[in-house]
């Protein structure tokens, strides 16, 4: 089928979560792994790249992100999404700013849309400013984050030091009259020669606005949310045929584990519930694993019974986390956990594990990396932007859900490995 959308994502938890608002929509979604080597062959209407940019240098970021769009137009795609963070994870730097510019040369667009709203999971943006529940961004938990420390809460000084061209604001006040109302403010700021706009949304029916004002952009970026209402716009439009495509759903063995590498306040909270579970549990100590290695942590996972779904976990609080990295450097701090879980993960594959959920961004990015998956299958939702995916590991049928640090709530774990049984 001919691609009607192609989406680009900076990291692996990101792709799936804006995978998963597209598959509301009943029309099968797929996602690939980093960008495909091969021609586009056997597409769907809806394409996600996933890539692990977020982090990474400019130039490699945009050079990636650019192999991507190429892809993606050869495979039809006339109408494009650029995913990042709905927490707008980025230094003075980049990558955000950069990639956008880098896309909107390649499409030949003259100015694109900012959008990291998602009111389900109390992201909202008021007068350019980012929310995490009642909470300014940079007030959240989001300011100890250990490679992206978010310490101001307005979008348009966040972006201005990572773009060429002006930035602008389309205010809530302008989002409530519509969407002719928001068109016409963008059209107003692109005379004024602002090329990137930040655009107010705190519910879902702003959401809306913005979609159907900026559908026919050949560039959109955002969190996941805002790209949520494009498949029904699309079919109104005419432009796929209106019948459901649904993913099939593998016959997998109950045995499990769980990795999280996450240390956000959210992930924290759910390691602590499921561990209350008694479910056994092992927590990786980097400066041990700088000393000593992985194996202690593989020798525990070999004596686990994986029908007890174990859980091996890296979370930590932030003064542990910077003890660490200030003792190791935030890189290979970073690098030691993923490396360990990664392992752990083809481990458990090994042993039998078919069901796998991973939370953290970084940590999603090395273990699907690890298990040689190119492409998922989106499935059922766990929670708003968590899917169930299922994709072949070395002719294993597995399932993997890939979980963003923030999302979910306390009973996540137990609650996606209960979700599968549905």
């Amino acid at each position: 089928m001919t691609t009607i959308l192609g989406c680009i994502a900076d990291d692996f938890t990101g792709a799936t979560d804006l995978a998963g608002l597209l598959a509301r929509s009943g029309v099968k979604v797929s996602l690939r792994i980093g960008v495909p080597s091969e021609p586009p062959k056997d597409t769907a209407a809806f394409e996600v790249i996933a890539l692990k940019s977020r982090t990474a240098p400019v130039g490699e970021a945009v050079a990636e992100t650019l192999a991507a769009l190429d892809w993606l137009k050869a495979a039809g795609a006339q109408r494009f999404f650029w995913k990042y963070c709905s927490t707008f994870d980025s230094t003075p730097e980049g990558n955000i700013g950069p990639v956008s510019e880098a896309l909107m040369e390649a499409l030949g667009a003259d100015q694109t849309i900012y959008c990291p709203a998602f009111p389900e999971n109390g992201r909202s943006i008021f007068m350019g400013n980012l929310f995490v529940g009642e909470h300014p961004l940079s007030e959240s938990p989001m300011k100890n984050h250990p490679l992206t420390p978010m310490t101001d809460s307005n979008l348009m000084r966040l972006l201005e030091p990572q773009v060429k061209q002006p930035v602008g604001l389309a205010n809530r006040l302008t989002v409530a009259k519509g969407a002719i109302a928001l068109k016409d403010r963008l059209e107003a700021l692109k005379a004024e020669g602002v090329a990137h706009v930040v655009v107010d949304a705190v519910s879902n029916d702003d959401l809306g606005v913005i979609a159907e004002a900026c559908q026919d952009m050949s560039l959109m970026t955002g969190g996941s949310a805002v790209a949520m209402p494009l498949p029904q716009l699309y079919k109104d439009a005419g432009l796929f045929p209106s019948e459901a495509q649904t993913a099939d759903k593998p016959s997998l063995a109950g045995t499990a584990i769980i990795l999280s590498g996450s240390c956000s306040a959210m992930t924290r909270a759910q390691v602590q519930a499921y561990k209350d579970t008694g479910a056994p549990s092992l927590q990786l100590d980097a400066l041990e694993l700088a000393e000593n290695g992985p194996q202690a942590a593989l020798d525990w996972l070999a004596a686990q019974d994986l029908t007890e779904a174990p859980l091996v976990y890296a979370s930590a609080e932030p003064e542990k986390v910077k003890e660490v990295q200030a003792k190791l450097g935030v890189a290979e701090a970073g690098e030691l956990v993923e490396d360990t879980l990664a392992k752990c993960a083809l481990a458990a594959r090994d042993q039998g594990a078919r069901r796998f959920v991973v939370a953290g961004g970084e940590t999603s990015g090395a273990v699907t990396k690890a298990l040689g998956t190119d492409r998922l299958i989106i499935g059922a939702e766990i929670a708003p932007g968590v899917p169930w995916t299922y994709c072949n590991s070395e002719g294993h049928d597995i399932a993997l859900t890939l979980k963003s640090g923030n999302f979910g709530n306390e009973t996540f774990f137990a609650t996606a490995l209960s979700k599968l049984e549905e």
